[in-house]
């Protein structure tokens, strides 16, 4: 009986223990305001996690939000413009890429909303996001490789980066 009541106590233990592990999926994002302006308003996105697409453990890798807005302006020297793709909500948190346009070539690129919920985040995508971005000028397009080890941002990149070429018409 001894045996028993030790047994059904531990297991009891480790159960409670596997449904009070926090994983980044379980809390929101930190909120991130990025603004961009077109003709004299704003419009923010925020990486909250709490947009319309699904966030949870599922394991689907991706759905795309509808927070996305473009931006120009305009150098007096040449024709630079930015606009900024819709905000993809991927399985670890949302991303959303923004890209310089000149004179119809892409002449920057920039994740302004990625995961960055814990450490692991962090992690991956202090390698992963500046090689995205790298890739996006020299490729001019979003044919572009995944980075190994960030699969689940790179898709999400690519899927807001395209948006962002939608826009620009390339």
């Amino acid at each position: 009986m001894r045996r028993i009541t030790t047994w059904f106590m531990t297991t009891l233990s480790i159960v409670v223990l596997l449904f009070s592990y926090r994983t980044s999926t379980s809390s929101a994002m930190a909120p991130s305001t990025t603004g961009t302006t077109s003709s004299g308003t704003t419009s923010s996105s925020s990486g909250s996690g709490s947009s319309s697409g699904s966030t949870g453990s599922s394991g689907s890798s991706g759905s795309s939000g509808s927070s996305g807005s473009s931006s120009s302006s305009s150098s007096s020297t040449s024709d630079t413009k930015t606009y900024t793709g819709d905000s993809v909500d991927t399985r670890w948190g949302p991303v959303q890429v923004k890209i310089t346009v000149t004179n119809g070539k892409i002449t920057a690129a920039e994740a302004v909303v990625y995961p960055t919920e814990n450490g692991h985040d962090v992690e991956i995508n202090s390698y992963a996001i500046p090689t995205l971005n790298q890739e996006a000028v020299s490729k001019q397009s979003a044919n572009i490789d995944m980075v190994s080890g960030a699969t689940v941002t790179s898709t999400g990149y690519l899927q807001s980066l395209q948006s962002a070429l939608d826009q620009a018409n390339l």
